[in-house]
């Protein structure tokens, strides 16, 4: 009888899955203006400043908030100021972007707080095909912390993998 031989767990390849540096849910948040908006066009300061005390800011209590409007209009700057007041009042911080772009942003800060030397001289597989779509930025940020660090850089899965870099 052939002994089966699993020569993928003999490679010594570390496979990396970027997956793991994603921001936790309920680490950030959104702020849309829109709903503060008269007849979804027009930001009035009266109004305005007459809803931001009515509005409950305990959800973005300790969040990382991506502040945007939805609405096609023109917002004062003013606006956004007053926004930080609220949100800094909750322990908040304001980024003006999109939702999206703030979890790219934190996913970023993630890969660039990672302990790189774990991976020292070693041969690491970046997980290709996840179940979640990640940002290329963040296959460029992960590759920027390892290529001083590690022997081989490959992407793809332990078993099929494509070269990306080699110390030489």
């Amino acid at each position: 009888m052939e002994t089966i031989v699993n020569k993928v767990a003999q490679s010594g390849l570390v496979t990396l899955n970027l997956e793991q540096f994603l921001p936790q849910k309920e680490s950030y948040a959104g702020l849309d203006i829109a709903p503060f908006l008269f007849k979804g066009m027009i930001l009035r300061e009266k109004d305005f400043r007459a809803a931001l005390p009515e509005f409950d800011w305990s959800v973005y209590e300790g969040k990382q908030v991506a502040v945007y409007c939805s609405a096609d209009a023109i917002i004062p700057m003013w606006a956004y100021m007053l926004l930080a007041v609220y949100l800094q009042q909750c322990n908040a911080m304001a980024h003006h972007c999109s939702l999206v772009q703030l979890e790219e942003k934190l996913m970023l800060q993630n890969i660039a707080a990672l302990d790189v030397s774990p991976y020292a001289d070693g041969r690491v597989v970046i997980k290709g095909c996840g179940d979640i779509p990640l940002p290329e930025s963040a296959f460029l940020a992960i590759s920027e912390r390892l290529i001083p660090t590690v022997k081989s850089l490959m992407y793809g899965e332990p078993c099929s993998t494509v070269p990306v870099y080699k110390k030489r």
